[in-house]
């Protein structure tokens, strides 16, 4: 029986945000069995936390944002997946702001200081979904679509489109969480040219740089 995970010890990283263009800092903590992740928001009153599940997902326009009632977080997603990748289950998530800093735009230095202070076992076993038949979900607004398939081995691909020269029809096969560290992570976040003066009239990409 697979058990839980957490970090050894904590781990913050700084730097500028890409959407707000703040300098913040995110302190990453371990959580006991059963926590899961969540995101606790350290320059409010209060200090609020949002649970990192999907019910909580308010937007995902060039990032995913978590949100409960006006409080929210964003660009949450590089941090999550290294998370996710390496088999940590249960982390708390401390940031001065609403975002996390984007740093060299990928997952990979969240993946570089999970390694560095390490993953330590906890008593409880891990929680699954079993996938027992197929199931599509489809974003009629932008055409993105995502299927689930019964499968005795994990097997995750992903096909993407732009329309433009430089970049058309990509796809990418990823057979274990494994090879994510070493073939995934270092994927950075681009933009196309012809994007830029929309998102910043969009009020986004305050902290982005070519």
């Amino acid at each position: 029986m697979l058990k839980q995970n957490t970090l050894k010890e904590s781990f913050s990283l700084s730097g500028k945000t890409l959407h707000t263009g703040l300098n913040l800092t995110v302190t990453f903590l371990p959580a006991p069995a059963g926590h899961g992740y969540k995101l606790q928001r350290t320059d409010l009153p209060g200090q609020p936390i949002i649970d990192a599940i999907a019910e909580n997902v308010v937007d995902s326009r060039r990032g995913t944002v978590l949100g409960k009632g006006d409080v929210w977080c964003s660009t949450v997603e590089h941090a999550l997946a290294a998370f996710y990748a390496l088999g940590v289950d249960n982390v708390l998530v401390q940031v001065d702001g609403p975002e996390l800093p984007i740093l060299d735009g990928s997952a990979e230095p969240f993946v570089r200081e999970i390694q560095r202070v390490g993953i330590i076992e906890q008593d409880a076993p891990k929680d699954y979904y079993y996938i027992t038949k197929k199931m599509e979900f489809r974003d009629e607004e932008n055409g993105a679509c995502i299927t689930l398939l019964p499968d005795d081995e994990f097997s995750l691909t992903c096909m993407i489109a732009f329309d433009g020269k430089v970049l058309s029809s990509q796809f990418a096969t990823l057979d274990s969480m494994d090879k994510f560290a070493t073939e995934v992570a270092a994927a950075r976040t681009f933009v196309f040219v012809r994007e830029i003066e929309q998102l910043l009239l969009a009020g986004l990409i305050k902290g982005g740089d070519l």
